[in-house]
């Protein structure tokens, strides 16, 4: 591996990853009831840094029991299931991390931990135990040869090889590198939000992203999709339609009451405008209270689009 790509891929991994212990996500002074405590220990891998900041400010037990079932129901495949299949997988790789990946600490803890926790067992395991690394261009970040081994993780439908390193010798790996993905970092943000994955997923796909704008003299939130992300079906005068089921979230800064509404909407064009249409916008009339507010959209398509998508917007409204 090239040391300059290595130094790279070793400073985003870290900075994503985050692979600090777990703490209390409490507003400092604030102790966290039991339910929330052992709520926060487990979702905190997933937590967007968004949810992270929402969660700290809310103000008792009762809102961060309402927090807690929304942050579920949000990230569940099947609404009308009497189980969560998402948080019931989630909770079992939590559990096969904590017993396999032990390293001096919680294995969700590590960096192995993490991607099994995300991605779920490898379809193939490779592990070299040769330690004449150094002179085929393996190093670790201070450019000397590394003293244990390599772990390679293979996920055949994603297209994805993972690296581990074990720098030290000591059992203790690090992700040092990723082969075949798209954008890695954006895949496993879409991750944590409850996106699915599979053998069309969004290591294989662009990645889906729309933009939120507010106007704070219509009150009014505007939703933007890039034209080329929608579905348009044939209505029946001829014309190009695509219909959106929208949710979304609204959590003022400060532990204010959160909103939440639902909306069918439908946009409507020719295929002569589709040629020259960057982005197609949906607006809902919506008052934010002046400060900092958290808004998180859920979409879906009815006629045959990509599915869910997910994006958690931070907005600022003046005095």
């Amino acid at each position: 591996m090239n040391i300059k790509r290595a130094l790279y891929v070793c400073a985003a991994l870290a900075a994503w990853l985050c692979l600090a212990p777990g703490r209390s996500a409490a507003t400092p002074g604030t102790k966290l009831d039991p339910e929330s405590d052992r709520f926060y220990q487990t979702a905190q891998l997933i937590m967007t840094g968004e949810e992270k900041k929402i969660f700290n400010h809310l103000p008792d037990a009762a809102s961060r029991k309402e927090f807690i079932k929304d942050f579920w129901d949000k990230r569940n495949p099947d609404p009308d299931a009497l189980d969560n299949a998402y948080k019931k997988e989630l909770e079992a790789r939590v559990d096969y991390a904590n017993k396999h990946f032990r390293e001096g600490g919680l294995g969700m803890n590590t960096d192995r931990g993490r991607i099994y926790i995300f991605m779920g067992r490898p379809d193939k395991v490779e592990e070299y135990y040769n330690q004449g690394y150094s002179n085929q261009g393996y190093y670790n970040q201070a450019g000397t040869g590394i003293r244990g081994s390599i772990i390679q993780w293979f996920y055949y439908n994603y297209g994805l090889g993972i690296e581990f390193v074990d720098e030290r010798g000591i059992g203790e790996f690090r992700m040092r590198d990723y082969t075949g993905a798209g954008n890695f970092f954006e895949a496993m943000d879409l991750f944590k939000l409850g996106q699915s994955v599979g053998p069309d997923s969004v290591f294989k796909q662009p990645v889906v992203k729309f933009d939120l704008k507010y106007d704070a003299s219509r009150k009014e939130l505007e939703v933007d999709f890039p034209a080329k992300d929608l579905f348009f079906r044939e209505n029946d005068e001829g014309q190009l339609q695509v219909d959106l089921d929208f949710k979304i979230y609204v959590y003022p800064n400060e532990g204010a009451t959160k909103e939440t509404f639902e909306e069918s909407q439908f946009f409507v064009t020719t295929d002569s405008e589709l040629q020259g249409l960057k982005t197609v916008p949906f607006r809902f009339s919506r008052a934010l209270k002046p400060g900092k507010n958290f808004v998180d959209v859920i979409a879906m398509g009815k006629q045959g689009t990509r599915g869910k998508v997910r994006r958690i917007f931070e907005i600022k409204v003046g005095p």
